[in-house]
């Protein structure tokens, strides 16, 4: 069998075909996305909720609407309209009686829209507020960008989508006003009350029927919009190394800022040196300088500390200032490891550190 030459020179950088944006959003940016209106939700499952909810509605009080308007009507033109003055007082009291009959029968119907409509959003995203995609932006009045968008593989893809749930519906419908299809011709000859209830009858079944094949669609562009939206929120690697740095801070600028603190703390440890009582060494490694005052202190404090460079400064500057320096190793490295600067040592260390202080005291005297 021949082989295939994969010399350095005939390899290919697969990376090259790809944008880079091969790594999950980071919740700062899913958080980001969202503030901006980008999340993953289906239209149709509002438009499928609210079909659902007025079919049912119609089904279970259509009669009785169609008895609110019925009633209305008669009202007016068996006899109503004579004992109506033809005045403004009389006129507006008249529209007044026929806008509180439209409020009754269609005021549950447009409540319950509402409650659907906002229970759709609630179900898919959650309570999302955002004024991001009302903001006026001058790539949307670009030609070339809006053709771009209109030739996309997005609209392409929703062109499809919108041709697919039309045929569903349609076909749908079909189905549910099969069986009726017969009896329209009657409508002709059926009382109007009669015929308002067939009709609001049939659009209730077809509603249903529609509804709930929409809410199986609805599952299916759910899953589309919830990978489509994962795949624009995407993140390079160099967009996460951004991020990090935005977030955390740059990690030179931030070890340069550590090391700052530490020249700065080590400056303000050093000038504690010269009010030392004692530097203990261990003897060139370590040093740790004690202060104590009777009258002030309930145990000595360490004020400075240091190994290598440091320990060799802080005997240096304790030299300069006289400040007496014990050697004491053991005693040296325990309070190197076991004391902050700045703080008492413990009650262990009482009575070694108290011979110190004492050999010190008689060095004075």
């Amino acid at each position: 069998m021949k082989q295939v030459d994969m010399s350095p020179e005939y390899r290919l950088n697969l990376q090259l075909f790809a944008d880079g944006k091969t790594e999950p959003a980071t919740p700062r940016r899913r958080e980001e996305a969202r503030k901006k209106g980008q999340v993953a939700k289906s239209q149709e499952l509002n438009i499928a909720l609210i079909l659902l909810g007025m079919s049912g509605l119609l089904a279970m009080s259509g009669k009785w609407a169609l008895g609110q308007m019925t009633a209305f009507t008669k009202q007016v033109l068996g006899g109503g309209l004579a004992g109506v003055e033809f005045s403004l007082g009389g006129l507006q009291a008249l529209q007044s009686q026929a806008v509180l009959c439209i409020l009754t029968v269609a005021g549950p119907v447009m409540a319950l829209a509402l409650i659907l409509g906002v229970f759709g959003q609630l179900l898919q995203v959650g309570f999302n507020v955002t004024f991001e995609p009302l903001k006026p932006q001058l790539a949307r009045m670009n030609p070339m960008e809006g053709a771009k968008r209109i030739f996309s593989k997005r609209a392409l893809v929703e062109l499809l989508k919108a041709c697919l749930k039309i045929g569903i519906v349609a076909y749908v419908a079909y189905a549910a006003a099969r069986g009726d299809l017969g009896r329209l011709p009657a409508l002709l000859w059926m009382e109007p009350v009669e015929a308002m209830a067939f009709t609001s009858g049939l659009l209730g079944k077809i509603g249903l029927w529609v509804g709930s094949s929409l809410l199986t669609v609805t599952a299916l562009d759910y899953l589309y919009q919830r990978w489509e939206y994962e795949e624009s929120i995407k993140m390079s690697i160099q967009d996460i190394k951004e991020e990090f740095k935005q977030t955390e801070g740059d990690p030179q600028v931030k070890a340069a800022i550590r090391a700052r603190q530490r020249q700065l703390a080590q400056s303000r440890m050093m000038q504690a040196v010269p009010t030392a009582n004692v530097v203990i060494t261990n003897p060139t490694h370590v040093a740790v300088a004690l202060k104590y005052d009777a009258a002030s202190m309930a145990a000595p404090i360490v004020v400075a500390k240091g190994a290598g460079y440091v320990a060799a400064r802080i005997r240096e500057i304790a030299s300069e200032n006289r400040v007496p320096i014990v050697e004491n190793p053991p005693l040296a490295r325990t309070l190197y490891d076991a004391v902050q600067v700045g703080r008492e040592i413990p009650a262990d260390l009482y009575q070694a550190v108290a011979e110190v202080l004492a050999y010190v005291y008689r060095l004075h005297r």
